[in-house]
């Protein structure tokens, strides 16, 4: 007897069975269709894939869905790598990593995103082998992928909120300089400023500020530029930025550090106080006003009240190696020699073993005979480590004109000299050739680096030496003159000494004394 297939109660073709019913359902209500394993992901009838969902999801704000989501999803393409296409896997890692950052899980984000970053590699290296299909179906996919940028940018803040700047300058240093945006410049200004790498933050300001002129933060950081031009003797410069810099705003701390710089280098210290005192007032968390108002104290023999502002500068950034050098600038000048030495071990060991710890710490080494040789061994370390660092090689000089090897001074200072150019470096030079009686080109050392600094007084001591070692009856009337002209002299004595009571008595109008 033959079996009979028989249809469903009520005749005709019927309806989906239970089980379909429910499925149908539960893709109704999430209005997604889930992948199924291990087939690629479905779409859904409005021909969104659930990874477009999870992008959506992520631009409505909807962070926790998405880490509930791209979670569960991770965890079904880990059991199942085929599940989704390596450009998904990408957009997913991102996602999550986003919704990790936002509730404020740094670290964990740090990872997802480094995940994500090495998928972005290996999907790049996919594409370079694969050519393209001209299945314009991708590309909508592609052009939605998150930026690589932005993902390293993302990781950079997660890196500075657990206080790990040098990963965030590494990972930031690792985008081309022509994929920098302006908030990946500004970010890279403030945490070199942040680590005391001068000439560095000022590069990335400037970057800012030639891609945004009007980014007024950028325009305030750069009293950094302001130290550094003083310090180089670019005094007429440092001035002009800090009119600017007053032009835009009074009301920061910036302006009045930059003309306090002008001022400390022009040997105004008083000057410098106060307008250090002022910066402070309006910003007490200005690192920078700290160590101009220490540097003032330190230079007008107010040493205690100078380790104060030192102290505090390296409490807000323990990083900034030129905190560390003025507090050890001030133990020396007040001969204590045991705390700059245990304060340079510190920083050495704190801040590793590179060419301007190697320095700081022989530089104190040189302050005590039975450590001189530690101080040369140190020394040749920082100048293999960096043959052009200038505080390294004055410190080497100054320890061969202990030894009176001007021979080997000379070729050292001509070697560092060869791809720059320091003031302090020719004037020392030129003392170098003096003592091998080299004169004329001690001279025009002499020269170069009164053009570099017209303030430099040693290197103006040094020409008018041998000038008048040259001609010593030019210099006998020149002295004649000088005791003619004494009581001129004393005038502008008295003017320096009533300028300092004026800058003074501003400074205890300021609650500083």
């Amino acid at each position: 007897m033959k079996a009979v297939s028989r249809a469903p109660a009520g005749g005709g073709a019927r309806g989906p069975t239970g089980g379909a019913i429910l499925e149908c359902r539960r893709a109704a209500a999430l209005s997604v269709s889930l992948p199924s394993v291990p087939s690629a992901p479905r779409f859904s009838a409005a021909g969104m894939s659930v990874v477009e969902h999870v992008r959506e999801m992520a631009s409505a704000g909807l962070h926790s869905n998405v880490r509930l989501l791209s979670g569960l999803l991770l965890t079904m393409s880990g059991n199942n790598p085929e599940l989704f296409s390596p450009s998904q896997k990408y957009q997913l890692l991102v996602y999550h990593a986003d919704s990790l950052f936002h509730d404020k899980e740094y670290r964990n984000a740090v990872s997802k995103y480094t995940m994500a970053l090495q998928q972005k590699k290996a999907l790049s290296k996919t594409s370079k082998v694969r050519p393209s299909t001209g299945n314009a179906a991708s590309t909508p996919q592609s052009q939605c992928l998150p930026s690589e940028i932005e993902v390293k940018y993302k990781m950079a803040e997660c890196y500075t909120m657990l206080k790990q700047d040098k990963d965030a300058i590494a990972i930031l240093d690792g985008i081309p300089s022509r994929q920098r945006t302006p908030k990946i410049n500004m970010m890279l200004a403030n945490l070199y400023k942040k680590a005391g790498q001068e000439r560095s933050s000022v590069t990335s300001y400037k970057e800012v500020l030639r891609q945004c002129p009007l980014a007024l933060d950028a325009i305030l950081g750069m009293d950094v530029y302001g130290y550094l031009l003083a310090r180089e003797g670019r005094l007429e410069d440092v001035e002009n930025l800090g009119c600017r810099l007053f032009n835009i705003s009074d009301q920061h701390a910036e302006p009045w550090v930059v003309s306090g710089c002008h001022s400390f280098y022009s040997k105004r210290y008083s000057r410098a106080l106060y307008l250090g005192a002022k910066a402070i007032q309006l910003n007490s968390n200005s690192v920078q006003a700290l160590l101009l108002k220490g540097a003032a104290l330190r230079n007008m023999g107010r040493v205690q009240e100078a380790i104060i502002h030192f102290r505090e500068a390296i409490r807000l950034a323990p990083c900034r190696l030129d905190c560390y050098e003025g507090l050890i600038e001030c133990y020396l000048a007040s001969n204590s020699i045991r705390e700059a030495m245990v304060m340079a071990n510190n920083v050495y060991k704190t801040l590793g073993a590179n060419a301007q710890t190697l320095t700081l710490l022989a530089t104190v080494c040189l302050e005590d005979p039975v450590t001189q040789e530690k101080a040369k061994t140190l020394l040749d370390k920082a100048l293999t480590q960096r043959p052009d660092y200038i505080k390294a090689v004055v410190k080497k000089a100054e320890l061969l004109s202990r030894e009176q090897k001007y021979e080997d001074g000379i070729a050292l200072l001509r070697n560092a000299l060869a791809n720059q150019s320091d003031c302090v470096l020719h004037r020392i030079l030129g003392d170098f050739l003096v003592a091998v009686n080299e004169y004329q080109e001690a001279m025009d050392q002499y020269s170069i680096a009164l053009s570099l600094d017209p303030n430099d007084q040693k290197s103006l001591e040094g020409m008018q030496k041998m000038e008048k070692e040259e001609s010593p009856t030019d210099a006998t009337q020149e002295e004649d003159v000088d005791d003619m002209e004494g009581s001129g002299e004393e005038g502008d004595l008295e003017g320096s000494d009533s300028e300092a009571a004026q800058w003074a008595d501003q400074e205890q109008w300021f609650g500083m004394q």
